[in-house]
């Protein structure tokens, strides 16, 4: 009913509608992710195994409302299939790049340098990496097929069960690896009160997702311009949103586990879980230029940022943040220029 009631639109009251359905998007996924944490805290979880599995998976809200949103509307037939595909795949690995590079940027520029334990580069880059390049080997066929969602999925279940026993087995408090604030939720009846303000908050976000989705097809079938672009720069820069907050607000606490974890973590949940589960759905025609621009780029990134963190002994300062956003501006720049259609 929302797309429905979009295409009645004129376009720039449908481009004013779908600007603020990412700002709702951005802010109901913001609160829902306050809340998460809230409940992980405590809960008595750690700041890096909080970072790499809740806040990753709360962070990635956005995209993994707007893949499953999307597949709903594919099989409903109230969203075109190679459109509604290329626009929640080019912001899923748009939200993924701007993450490497502006997101962690800027973290490391507030808290001037940050340290990534050697522990935390092997077990949890090598696994991001290793997801992008999976995303690409399943769907270099141009098709992320229902099989292919369940091993994408299927993974990151199996991914998450080993961090939870390697959290249980080895964990214990360090410095920058712990909750400096005192604790929003200390009794079970406050707990259920933040449970029932994120149930809401994901609802908000679930419609806010059919309606940007609705103006974005609208955009591109007006424009010509392809759909994985358009969304590699909106909704992959709105999606991203969350793990900036998120991550900044770890920097300001001195609670560098959430920042660190939050960033990697979210790049592994969002290729296996968004993607995943949308495949699940409905299937996904994958964009030529998702194969030969996109996940490669990534890939690369991901492989910049860990061989220069070990080359630098885990550290990196405000030049080496610098160098990570300028990749994201030849990202883009690149993309706009030899890959606008799909």
């Amino acid at each position: 009913m929302l797309i429905e009631w979009i295409g009645t639109l004129t376009l720039p009251w449908a481009m004013a509608v779908g600007v603020a359905a990412m700002v709702l998007l951005v802010l109901s996924s913001n609160l829902a992710v306050q809340k998460l944490v809230d409940l992980a805290v405590y809960l008595g979880l750690s700041a890096t195994f909080m970072g790499m599995t809740v806040v990753s998976l709360a962070t990635s809200i956005p995209e993994i409302t707007a893949h499953v949103t999307a597949s709903a509307g594919i099989l409903s037939g109230t969203l075109d299939f190679k459109i509604g595909s290329a626009i929640v795949l080019g912001s899923n690995i748009g939200s993924d790049v701007v993450q490497q590079t502006v997101v962690l940027g800027l973290v490391v520029w507030m808290a001037r340098t940050l340290y990534f334990r050697r522990y935390f580069l092997w077990k949890s880059m090598i696994p991001m990496i290793a997801s992008t390049a999976l995303c690409l080997l399943l769907g270099w066929d141009g098709i992320y097929s229902r099989l292919d969602g369940a091993i994408l999925f299927g993974i990151f279940l199996a991914y998450t069960w080993y961090l939870y026993r390697d959290e249980r087995r080895h964990y214990h408090a360090v410095p920058g690896d712990r909750h400096t604030d005192q604790p929003a939720i200390t009794t079970a009846a406050q707990a259920w009160g933040a449970a029932a303000l994120t149930l809401l908050a994901m609802t908000a976000t679930v419609l806010s997702a059919q309606m940007a989705l609705g103006v974005i097809e609208r955009v591109v079938n007006d424009t010509g311009v392809g759909g994985s672009l358009i969304g590699v720069v909106t909704l992959g820069i709105a999606s991203a949103l969350p793990e900036l907050t998120t991550a900044l607000a770890g920097a300001r606490r001195d609670a560098t586990g959430i920042s660190l974890g939050t960033l990697v973590g979210s790049n592994i949940t969002n290729p296996l879980v968004a993607i995943g589960l949308g495949s699940l759905v409905s299937t996904f025609a994958v964009p030529r230029p998702l194969l030969v621009w996109d996940l490669p780029w990534e890939m690369v990134t991901g492989a910049l940022l860990m061989g220069f963190l070990l080359w630098r002994k885990g550290r990196i300062g405000r030049i080496g943040a610098f160098y990570f956003i300028s990749l994201y501006a030849i990202y883009v720049i690149c993309r706009a220029l030899f890959f606008a259609v799909d």
